[in-house]
Protein backbone atom coordinates (compact mmCIF):
# COMPACT_ATOMS: atom_id res chain seq x y z
CA UNK A 1 0.00 0.00 0.00
CA UNK A 2 1.30 3.67 -0.59
CA UNK A 3 1.31 6.14 1.99
CA UNK A 4 -1.56 8.37 0.81
CA UNK A 5 1.07 11.66 1.45
CA UNK A 6 2.78 10.25 -1.23
CA UNK A 7 0.03 11.67 -3.72
CA UNK A 8 0.82 14.94 -2.74
CA UNK A 9 4.46 15.28 -3.57
CA UNK A 10 4.07 15.59 -7.44
CA UNK A 11 5.52 12.54 -8.82
CA UNK A 12 5.60 11.44 -12.45
CA UNK A 13 3.40 8.17 -12.73
CA UNK A 14 6.42 6.39 -13.14
CA UNK A 15 7.94 7.34 -9.95
CA UNK A 16 4.65 6.58 -8.70
CA UNK A 17 5.02 2.67 -10.37
CA UNK A 18 8.79 2.65 -9.55
CA UNK A 19 8.00 3.07 -5.74
CA UNK A 20 5.00 1.00 -5.61
CA UNK A 21 6.76 -1.85 -6.57
CA UNK A 22 9.78 -0.86 -4.23
CA UNK A 23 6.91 -1.11 -1.50
CA UNK A 24 5.97 -4.31 -2.51
CA UNK A 25 8.86 -6.29 -3.19
CA UNK A 26 10.26 -4.68 0.44
CA UNK A 27 11.36 -6.50 3.19
CA UNK A 28 9.28 -4.95 5.69
CA UNK A 29 11.49 -5.51 8.69
CA UNK A 30 14.99 -3.94 6.86
CA UNK A 31 13.12 -1.82 4.24
CA UNK A 32 14.99 -3.06 1.73
CA UNK A 33 15.12 -5.11 -1.31
CA UNK A 34 17.81 -5.76 -3.62
CA UNK A 35 15.90 -5.47 -7.67
CA UNK A 36 17.83 -5.10 -11.08
CA UNK A 37 16.83 -2.03 -13.67
CA UNK A 38 15.92 -4.66 -16.22
CA UNK A 39 13.90 -6.41 -13.24
CA UNK A 40 11.64 -3.62 -12.54
CA UNK A 41 11.32 -2.18 -16.42
CA UNK A 42 9.61 -5.75 -17.12
CA UNK A 43 7.59 -6.05 -14.16
CA UNK A 44 6.12 -2.17 -15.14
CA UNK A 45 6.52 -2.44 -19.10
CA UNK A 46 8.96 0.40 -19.30
CA UNK A 47 12.34 0.67 -20.58
CA UNK A 48 15.49 0.19 -18.18
CA UNK A 49 16.35 3.82 -19.20
CA UNK A 50 13.46 4.92 -18.00
CA UNK A 51 13.71 3.08 -14.61
CA UNK A 52 17.16 4.63 -14.00
CA UNK A 53 15.78 8.25 -14.83
CA UNK A 54 12.75 7.68 -12.16
CA UNK A 55 14.73 6.14 -9.48
CA UNK A 56 17.46 9.48 -9.39
CA UNK A 57 14.56 11.13 -9.35
CA UNK A 58 13.04 9.14 -5.91
CA UNK A 59 16.29 9.25 -4.47
CA UNK A 60 15.65 13.44 -5.07
CA UNK A 61 12.54 13.57 -3.64
CA UNK A 62 14.00 11.85 -0.34
CA UNK A 63 11.72 8.48 -0.89
CA UNK A 64 14.66 5.84 -1.64
CA UNK A 65 18.35 5.46 -1.35
CA UNK A 66 19.90 3.17 -3.28
CA UNK A 67 23.58 1.65 -2.69
CA UNK A 68 25.69 -0.71 -5.10
CA UNK A 69 25.54 -4.52 -4.46
CA UNK A 70 28.87 -7.21 -5.39
CA UNK A 71 28.55 -10.69 -6.88
CA UNK A 72 31.15 -13.10 -7.35
CA UNK A 73 30.74 -15.49 -10.26
CA UNK A 74 31.48 -18.80 -10.34
CA UNK A 75 35.10 -18.45 -11.72
CA UNK A 76 35.71 -16.08 -8.73
CA UNK A 77 35.20 -12.74 -10.65
CA UNK A 78 34.10 -9.50 -8.71
CA UNK A 79 30.79 -8.39 -10.81
CA UNK A 80 28.71 -5.58 -10.33
CA UNK A 81 25.40 -6.74 -8.79
CA UNK A 82 21.91 -5.46 -8.55
CA UNK A 83 21.09 -2.33 -6.54
CA UNK A 84 20.31 -2.35 -3.26
CA UNK A 85 17.15 -0.12 -2.02
CA UNK A 86 16.07 1.12 1.05
CA UNK A 87 12.84 2.83 1.66
CA UNK A 88 13.07 6.19 4.11
CA UNK A 89 10.31 6.94 5.84
CA UNK A 90 7.59 9.23 4.05
CA UNK A 91 8.26 12.09 6.46
CA UNK A 92 11.48 12.76 5.32
CA UNK A 93 9.94 13.46 1.78
CA UNK A 94 7.08 15.69 2.77
CA UNK A 95 9.38 17.83 4.67
CA UNK A 96 12.53 17.85 1.86
CA UNK A 97 9.22 18.74 -0.13
CA UNK A 98 7.53 21.72 1.99
CA UNK A 99 11.29 23.01 2.76
CA UNK A 100 11.66 22.95 -1.16
CA UNK A 101 8.74 24.92 -1.90
CA UNK A 102 9.71 27.62 1.15
CA UNK A 103 12.86 27.92 -0.67
CA UNK A 104 11.00 28.50 -3.90
CA UNK A 105 8.41 31.13 -2.86
CA UNK A 106 11.44 33.21 -0.84
CA UNK A 107 13.97 33.03 -3.56
CA UNK A 108 10.34 34.59 -5.73
CA UNK A 109 9.90 37.14 -2.85
CA UNK A 110 13.56 38.31 -2.99
CA UNK A 111 13.48 38.57 -6.91
CA UNK A 112 9.80 40.81 -6.55
CA UNK A 113 12.01 43.16 -3.84
CA UNK A 114 14.66 43.40 -5.96
CA UNK A 115 12.54 44.63 -8.95
CA UNK A 116 10.62 46.70 -6.62
CA UNK A 117 13.75 48.22 -5.79
CA UNK A 118 15.01 48.43 -9.29
CA UNK A 119 12.10 50.12 -10.49
CA UNK A 120 12.15 52.74 -7.56
CA UNK A 121 15.85 53.78 -8.83
CA UNK A 122 14.69 54.08 -12.85
CA UNK A 123 17.29 50.94 -12.87
CA UNK A 124 15.88 48.53 -15.94
CA UNK A 125 15.90 44.76 -13.81
CA UNK A 126 16.57 41.89 -15.53
CA UNK A 127 15.44 38.76 -14.39
CA UNK A 128 17.99 35.83 -13.96
CA UNK A 129 17.76 32.93 -16.37
CA UNK A 130 18.72 29.65 -16.52
CA UNK A 131 20.04 29.87 -19.97
CA UNK A 132 22.22 33.13 -19.86
CA UNK A 133 25.33 32.45 -19.34
CA UNK A 134 27.53 34.69 -17.53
Amino acid sequence: MLPNAVFELGLHVYELAIYAYLLRIEDRTTYQCIVSYPTIADKLGISVNTVAKYVGQLEEHGLITTERTDVITRDGLKRNGCLRYTILPIQNAIALYHARQLSALEQAAAQRRAQGQAEKSGVEFVTPDKERSA
